[in-house]
């Protein structure tokens, strides 16, 4: 349990701090949109970037868990998606909720949380994972988001627009240009590195933040049902998918099967909340599901955590 504590405190405490801060207005209003820009222009395109210049093919050569870490969150995102569209109907809606019920905090989380379970060896599975939640599962939400709020008379119209959006949001394109200095196997100045490590160190504390300051400044959201919904997705069937694909379809290391069904238990991460609010769409909704399922994963994860490491 003191490992699952000490992996969830700084969540609670940043999140907290962002609170006091707007109740004793040491940040007024406008901090929400301010933070939340910061940290979708600059500091998480530099962690994206980083991530993916820094990639080599032997940490991403694990097929069967690449596998099951993406069919995972392509069928919880889909559940997600499908009872959302059903609802109400709203692409970009379903699409930031079908991504909060997949999208784990798995980099502010996860990576000291599996270091403290597993040790060094640990670590790898968490990356490659990381890297498909904030880079693939990220930009697919952003694609469908873009389709719904860029949709015009004419499909060619639409895909212009959408293309051009995207094209210019550093959340694609970032990763991209990472991947693309991998691809060419150049390797980042010390200079670059060093830049890119303490401007991306800053996205996840001001995300949480700016969660905070949020909630402070909210009132009670409507969607209680929807709330609930995610966290249900998020920490009992998001890792039920992820141990039947592990354990009984693809064929991995045991540490590697445990990393995955791990990550797939932790609480929602701050994505979706940063697109939320990013799209003015309903952050309320995130940011409910962020502090609720990460409350309850102190139970939910320490009881996994012991059936994993008796």
């Amino acid at each position: 349990m003191s490992v699952i504590v000490n992996a969830i405190f700084p969540l609670f405490a940043l999140i907290l701090i962002g609170f006091l801060c707007a109740r004793s207005r040491v940040l007024g209003v406008s901090a929400v949109e301010s933070l939340n820009k910061f940290v979708v222009y600059m500091a998480l395109p530099a962690l994206l970037f980083q991530s993916m210049a820094l990639i080599t093919w032997e940490e991403i050569n694990q097929p069967g868990y690449i596998a099951a870490t993406v069919l995972s969150l392509a069928v919880v995102f889909g559940v997600s998606y499908a009872m959302d569209r059903k609802r109400r109907g709203r692409l970009a809606d379903a699409s930031l909720e079908g991504l909060a019920a997949s999208y784990g905090n798995a980099g502010f989380m996860g990576i000291p949380l599996c270091l403290m379970l597993f040790g060094d060896a640990g670590l790898p599975p968490v990356i490659i994972a990381t890297l498909i939640t904030a880079c693939g599962l990220f930009a697919f939400s952003i694609v469908l988001i873009e389709i719904d709020l860029q949709a015009t008379p004419g499909i060619w119209r639409t895909t212009r627009k959408v293309g051009r959006a995207l094209l210019f949001n550093p959340l694609v394109l970032a990763p991209l240009l990472g991947l693309f200095v991998a691809a060419m196997q150049w390797p980042l100045p010390s200079a670059i590195q060093q830049f890119t490590t303490l401007l991306g160190a800053a996205a996840s504390p001001c995300a949480l933040v700016t969660i905070g300051l949020f909630l402070a400044q909210s009132r009670p959201t409507n969607h209680h049902n929807t709330v609930w919904r995610i966290v249900a997705l998020k920490l009992v069937l998001h890792p039920l998918i992820a141990a039947i694909l592990v354990y009984w379809v693809f064929d991995m290391p045991p540490l590697w099967a445990h990393v995955a069904v791990l990550l797939a238990a932790l609480p929602v991460g701050t994505g979706p909340f940063m697109l939320a609010t990013l799209y003015r769409r309903e952050p309320a909704v995130a940011s409910r599901a962020i502090l609720l399922s990460t409350v309850l994963s102190l139970v939910t994860v320490s009881l996994l955590v012991s059936w994993l490491i008796p």
